[in-house]
């Protein structure tokens, strides 16, 4: 049979009265590199650790390569490479001996599959002999994941795994990952930085334990269902202010030196021209832009939102 290399299906779980995951379901192809995107709180921890064997599902059924999470634990623990968000090696051993330990762990040694991590590891080598708590955020980064892939797994489980460090490690970090599905390895990476959505082949965009929408990045951004203007002005507070109560735009949100609006049908920029000229606004601009996967992810929230206000009411 051509199992999923991850199969989640009706995946529920609850912390007393938080729900954590509600009704989760989706599919993952082999080789894929595929993200799990949204912002914190959003449930992506607790589907990893599901999915790692570690937590318990009040209901539904997750699976790795046709392997049940639940029921096959032993097996599930033999075929992930496990990153949590939060550094997780010894402390006080080394660099060395954190690779060693994790290597014998799995009944391997860091020669047998020195191949795969070396593109990684080469880079702290030089502070081998180095105790792990003593390591940069970015080269305990490197380390966690030598040490999620010296047993040689099928699939990397990466919660959050750039949350915290620089912006070159960041960068350095999913080029890493790319080499890594070049040599067939299938990877599920969780990460609240929209900006990181666009480097995977297809996102899972969940909010609140649930998804709210699912495709590549590309066929995301365009399905956008408004037009777009990015909009500057000299005081950026009172624009941001006077553009939330124009019944004319649908919608208005701040993107680092501009605010991003969506103008209601039939308006045009001219008439938020002079609807800001009035207001006594200076030097304003306003064009056109391209929606990015962070639009998308606010217009879905909101539409979750509106459409969950009706059904209770």
């Amino acid at each position: 049979m051509n199992h999923k290399a991850v199969y989640v299906e009706n995946l529920c779980k609850n912390y007393k009265k938080v729900s954590a995951l509600n009704e989760m379901s989706f599919e993952v192809e082999h080789g894929e590199l595929y993200g799990i995107i949204g912002p914190d709180g959003a449930g992506k921890t607790s589907l990893f650790r599901i999915l790692a064997s570690l937590i318990l599902p009040e209901k539904g059924n997750a699976s790795l390569f046709g392997i049940d999470c639940i029921k096959e634990y032993k097996k599930i623990r033999k075929i992930v490479g496990y990153m949590p968000g939060r550094f997780s090696l010894y402390h006080d051993l080394s660099v060395e001996e954190n690779l060693t330990f994790f290597a014998t762990v799995f009944g391997t040694t860091v020669e047998e599959n020195y191949d795969l991590i070396k593109d990684i590891y080469v880079q702290i080598e030089p502070f081998k002999k180095r105790l792990a708590g003593k390591l940069s955020g970015g080269m305990k980064q490197k380390l966690a994941l030598s040490c999620a892939l010296i047993h040689k797994p099928q699939i990397l489980l990466l919660d959050e795994p750039t949350t915290g460090v620089d912006a070159v490690s960041r960068i350095e970090f999913w080029d890493m990952l790319k080499k890594l599905k070049m040599q067939g390895i299938t990877i599920l990476v969780s990460t609240p930085y929209m900006d990181e959505a666009i480097l995977c082949d297809r996102v899972a965009l969940i909010q609140s334990g649930k998804i709210l929408q699912i495709d590549t990045p590309e066929n995301i951004t365009k399905s956008f269902p408004h037009e777009m203007w990015e909009v500057c002005a000299k005081d950026m507070f009172h624009l941001k202010k006077d553009l939330c109560e124009s019944p004319d735009l649908h919608s208005t949100n701040l993107f680092g030196q501009y605010i991003h609006v969506c103008p209601n049908r039939g308006i045009n920029q001219e008439l938020i021209h002079s609807y800001l000229s009035n207001k006594g606004h200076k030097n304003i601009v306003i064009r056109n832009t391209q929606a990015g996967i962070e639009d998308c992810f606010i217009e879905l929230m909101q539409k979750k939102l509106n459409s969950s206000w009706k059904v209770e009411k």
